[in-house]
């Protein structure tokens, strides 16, 4: 397995979290603040060369019917751009909800609503990247069943 990068991709920021080397688990690692799109982009190239990441995957705010709405098509064109500058393979996650849960998590821990605001966009990330990961354990389990029968 690889290192994989996950986003959450903000308007004002960008919530950042890596995976372990065998795609077990999400850490949260930073928070980008969007001073414009390249600043993140460049900030972005950094975290992937410091990491030796091989992959990135995005979330993707799809609206309740499933279709990608305004957000959506903004964070899809930041993909592109990020994909141009970077050239890593760039996955989509549906991040529906991500928010909500990153919050609600946070609630359940001691920390001053100061500091979950601060973190909020981080453990979000968490959870999209905790989804992809398992989508690629149970993928690989299934073909190996496939294999043995």
């Amino acid at each position: 397995m690889s290192i994989i990068l996950g986003l959450d991709i903000g308007d004002a920021r960008t919530g950042v979290a890596i995976s372990d080397e065998l795609g077990i688990a999400a850490h949260p690692l930073c928070t980008i603040r969007r001073k414009s799109r390249n600043a993140v982009i460049a900030e972005l190239q950094g975290l992937v060369a410091a990491h030796k990441v091989e992959r990135i995957v995005v979330g993707l705010p799809l609206q309740l019917n499933g279709e990608a709405g305004k957000q959506a098509q903004k964070v899809k064109k930041f993909a592109e751009k990020l994909e141009q500058q970077i050239n890593l393979p760039i996955a989509f996650w549906d991040e529906s909800f991500t928010t909500v849960e990153a919050s609600r998590i946070l609630r359940g821990t001691k920390k001053r609503r100061k500091k979950r605001k601060q973190i909020i966009d981080q453990v979000a990330a968490v959870l999209i990247l905790e989804g992809y990961l398992e989508e690629l354990r149970n993928s690989r389990d299934k073909s190996q069943v496939n294999k043995c029968e």
